[in-house]
């Protein structure tokens, strides 16, 4: 599980929330409300006050590189630091084998690995940041803006990837201007509004719960060793519901 708590965004009143192990949350709201930042400083990359857990343990108990280890964030305009993909992923046999796997789950050639990252194009360097952010199999996924260089066909492709790591018991928080893509992927949605109380709505039938099984469906390394199930929005032991007890600002609102 993840719990954000009394996290202090510019502009936002503290924030306090949770998404349990299997669950997709929309960050929602107006363009300049905080939506990026709150993911880079789930991610450790911008130091704010406030807490972020992750199954109890504290972001700031963990040396940097292991909690990024766990929560990975791909930004909307990825930066890359090496000459050509390959040198940005383990060699060993088996992540080598679940590198090229994902790849080709977004439509891309294992060739691609090789090409040097300036002759790619926007939206080849997306997809390629996904892969990058699954590398090493983290805990939760902070995706922010992940199809939106991408033409219809590809953005499907990357949203059965995401679809599928819910599944494999991963938290996904994703930012996307998309309603539909929204609609799609989320179980929960936060919204946030500068100076306004944030809630968490929870959608009564997320698409992705009862998907099929699927022939040649992406590859799914647990998160973990153990891969929990997925989890139900409404299921006894939801973690959510307590939070609509708690004195913080953020509050759980179920339709």
């Amino acid at each position: 599980m993840l719990r954000v708590e009394k996290l202090s965004i510019p502009g936002l009143p503290k924030l306090t929330f949770e998404v349990a192990d299997g669950e997709c949350l929309a960050v929602e709201g107006p363009s300049g409300t905080g939506k990026t930042r709150l993911l880079r400083a789930i991610a450790d990359l911008d130091d704010v006050a406030g807490h972020v857990f992750l199954d109890g343990a504290e972001r700031r108990e963990m040396p940097a590189w292991q909690w990024r280890g766990l929560v990975r964030y791909a930004a909307a305009e990825p930066a890359w630091w090496t000459d050509r993909p390959r040198e940005a992923f383990a060699s060993d046999p088996q992540s080598m084998t679940r590198l090229v796997k994902h790849i080709a789950d977004l439509g891309l050639p294992a060739a691609i690995l090789d090409r040097p990252v300036a002759e790619l194009s926007t939206g080849e360097r997306q997809r390629l940041a996904l892969v990058r952010a699954l590398a090493g199999g983290p805990k939760v996924l902070l995706l922010d803006e992940p199809t939106g260089a991408l033409d219809t066909q590809s953005a499907a492709l990357a949203e059965e990837l995401i679809r599928f790591q819910t599944l494999a018991g991963r938290i996904v928080l994703i930012v996307s201007h998309d309603p539909a893509q929204i609609a799609r992927l989320a179980d929960a949605r936060l919204q946030l509004a500068p100076q306004a109380e944030a809630h968490i709505d929870h959608a009564p039938n997320a698409p992705h719960q009862d998907a099929p099984h699927q022939t040649g469906a992406p590859a799914l390394p647990p998160a973990g060793e153990n891969a929990p199930a997925k989890a139900s929005l409404f299921s006894p032991s939801s973690t959510t519901a307590p939070l609509a007890k708690s004195a913080g600002p953020a509050s759980v609102r179920r339709p």
